[in-house]
């Protein structure tokens, strides 16, 4: 994955609702990080450093409110599908993943191997996993709904117990 080369103003927020802490940011263009569940802010700061070098993180709430409402409203069961802009830089074949990962209907799961008939690389799944393990954007770019080829439960940037949560949200 490319870093970005200009200095970039990332805006970030730790959005609280109910039992859900999370990291959050945003560039000028959209959303570009979420998070893990209850991960200290070295998470983003260290994910900031490595993506946007140079970048200048500044706390700003209220910059936030857009995408913390989306996401209030997914954890609500309002919202099935999140409409906010995303800001994320990755690979041709990465951002081909994430796209097609928007496409899993909520409640819904695909495994490895479907995302990458997907986009038509039937043969790298395990390419398949690792630019799933790279989204920047957990939640609303929905990795979560990606399982094992027997539907079994398999890693997540944000731990099996996050992806089971978000799962069962989900099925409810």
């Amino acid at each position: 994955m490319k870093a970005q080369n200009k200095k970039t103003l990332i805006y970030w927020s730790l959005f609280n609702n109910e039992n859900w802490n999370l990291y959050i940011a945003a560039t000028e263009k959209g959303l570009c990080y979420v998070g893990a569940q209850n991960k200290p802010f070295e998470e983003l700061s260290d994910w900031a450093a490595k993506r946007f070098p140079g970048s200048h993180l500044v706390e700003n709430n209220e910059k936030l409110n857009i995408y913390a409402e989306e996401l209030k409203e997914y954890f609500s069961g309002k919202r099935k599908n999140f409409t906010v802009p995303f800001d994320y830089h990755g690979t041709e074949f990465q951002v081909a993943v994430w796209n097609a990962l928007c496409e899993i209907p909520f409640g819904e799961t695909k495994s490895y191997s479907d995302i990458a008939n997907h986009i038509n690389k039937p043969a790298a799944v395990r390419a398949v996993g690792a630019a799933i393990g790279a989204n920047p954007v957990l939640i609303t770019v929905p990795c979560h709904r990606v399982v094992g080829k027997n539907g079994s439960l398999t890693g997540y940037r944000g731990g099996l117990e996050m992806k089971t949560q978000l799962l069962d949200l989900e099925r409810k």
